[in-house]
């Protein structure tokens, strides 16, 4: 065990955040050595949650100092800073696409006429005979019953709509209103 002691180097411990101290990794491995003694263990995992919080908010006000600093002459590094703090990569393009055949397009106006090709390619329309219905488009007339049904369905108080008509109007007019709701869609054509 010695002789593999002496060989083999000892693993130096890495923070994984860059907020960390090695004050914060010494009690990450002195709580590590404790987890047999509960109230020992939970003592120091108290203290490493304490320093964790510390640390991390002052590397915050940091890194947000430093933001601020950058925001009229490093604007590049800025938002840098800004990915580092928020843990979100932006992805630039990369300009070019393929073309039909496979090949790499670099220039901006073939890429604009390979976009062109490609949405003539998706919208067209291929099939034989288009059959249009031409009538009775506006479906069966609309019912009195079906009118009364919605009209007892909704909600009083509401708002009204752009036509400033109130449910309640419609219920005062009784008969007349709900005529007028009934037959009003049908001379519009």
């Amino acid at each position: 065990m010695e002789a593999a002691t002496e060989v083999i180097p000892k693993v130096k411990r890495k923070a994984n955040q860059k907020w960390m101290t090695e004050e914060i990794l010494n009690l990450m491995e002195e709580s590590r050595c404790a987890k047999g003694n509960k109230e020992k263990y939970e003592q120091i995992n108290k203290k490493v949650q304490e320093k964790c919080n510390m640390s991390k908010e002052n590397w915050i006000n940091e890194k947000c100092k430093e933001i601020e600093q950058q925001r009229k002459h490093a604007p590049q590094t800025m938002y840098r800073n800004i990915e580092e703090i928020t843990g979100k990569r932006t992805f630039l393009s990369t300009g070019c696409i393929k073309a039909m055949n496979g090949d790499i397009i670099i220039d901006k106006e073939k890429i604009l006429e390979r976009w062109a090709e490609y949405i003539r390619e998706l919208f067209k329309d291929d099939r034989k005979d288009h059959n249009i219905m031409k009538n009775n488009i506006a479906g069966p007339p609309i019912m009195k019953e079906e009118v009364e049904t919605a009209i007892k369905k909704m909600k009083h108080g509401k708002a009204t709509g752009p036509d400033n008509i109130s449910v309640e109007l419609i219920e005062a007019l009784e008969d007349f209103g709900i005529g007028k709701v009934t037959y009003a869609p049908h001379k519009i054509k």
